[in-house]
């Protein structure tokens, strides 16, 4: 018995199998796939596609090597998220998959930045779809394209194959859902664009610099607030892992305010019940928000926390002296 995701950014992925509990306990394990052909894939092709999106997004890509998973950024000239692009490059093709229904944004976006570039981009949802494997399962090779490994792959990796072929990877394999995935991915500390972020998002906050942006490349769209935090430090906000009140039966709503001392402080982003855990969500907290705060998160039903330190509030590259 497979149920869906009704509403949501995930709207149409299976949301569990049955038992979202022991499918968290087989993602751990390394023996359960996850559909993930709700996700977007986009593909950019031509000799100068890395170089290329080298020099529009955030991470390392002109010399990026066949088969390495990487994760890059395209940023407003302000530094603000705009894309996220899991990817690899198979020799000739750059495979990537982003978030449910941004393809299509990420590609025109990227298709109007060629001017004279011998690159083509293309939004591929259509044709491909998108399997979580855990990284030892031996599984076979047969209809897979592409598959990426990266440092926010959750231990895991992520093979692109045509639509059709999906089913037939999953036919008699262990299955769990987007529950059990999303639990772990909170979990584990790893934020999404959209669910997590708002439009004043940089990447600083967020913990994703080395992950997703290189710090010792040349320019691209946004750098100078990337490289300005990271030099003196402080981001404005910080990513917080949210340890929730078992008692209360809910959830909070991406979005949801986050409260300390009766002041609005943050927001809470995604939420999943964890099978060891419990109740979690990541938030976005300003940076000068004790760390040992007690924090409440609002909406239909307040709902205390606990916050996790994931991004230092000090975390960059300044230099403070010390007086003794």
């Amino acid at each position: 018995m497979s149920v869906l995701v009704t509403d949501g950014i995930d709207a149409g992925a299976v949301w569990h199998y049955g038992d979202p509990m022991r499918e968290q306990r087989r993602l751990e394990e390394g023996t359960a796939l996850v559909d993930l052909s709700h996700r977007d894939v986009i593909t950019v092709t031509g000799p100068d596609r890395l170089a290329w999106l080298h020099s529009l997004t955030t991470q390392h890509l002109e010399s990026l090597w066949p088969w390495v998973g990487t994760t890059t950024l395209v940023l407003d000239p302000q530094g603000h998220l705009e894309h996220a692009l899991y990817g690899v490059d198979d020799g000739t093709t750059f495979w990537a998959h982003t978030e449910p229904g941004a393809g299509a944004a990420a590609a025109a976006w990227l298709d109007r930045m060629r001017f004279m570039m011998q690159v083509e981009v293309a939004d591929r949802s259509a044709e491909f779809g998108l399997v979580w494997a855990p990284e030892a399962l031996a599984l076979p090779e047969s209809g897979v394209i592409a598959k990426r490994t990266g440092a926010d792959s959750l231990g895991g990796r992520e093979l692109f194959l045509p639509r059709d072929a999906v089913a037939g990877l999953l036919e008699g394999r262990e299955l769990a859902g987007t529950w059990a995935y999303e639990a772990r991915r909170i979990g584990a500390g790893v934020p999404r664009l959209g669910p997590d972020t708002d439009e004043r998002a940089i990447p600083n906050e967020l913990g994703l610099l080395g992950v997703a942006v290189h710090l010792d490349k040349g320019c691209y769209r946004g750098q100078e607030t990337v490289a300005r935090i990271h030099t003196l430090g402080r981001p404005p906000r910080r990513l917080v892992l949210l340890h929730l009140d078992g008692s209360v039966d809910a959830l909070p709503e991406p979005g949801a305010p986050l409260q300390a001392g009766g002041r609005v402080v943050g927001f809470a982003g995604s939420s999943a019940r964890h099978y060891e855990l419990g109740p979690i969500a990541l938030g976005l907290v300003k940076r000068n928000v004790p760390t040992d705060a007690e924090l409440t998160v609002g909406g239909e039903v307040e709902i205390a926390a606990a916050q996790e330190v994931l991004v230092d509030p000090e975390v960059g590259l300044h230099v403070r002296a010390r007086l003794r």
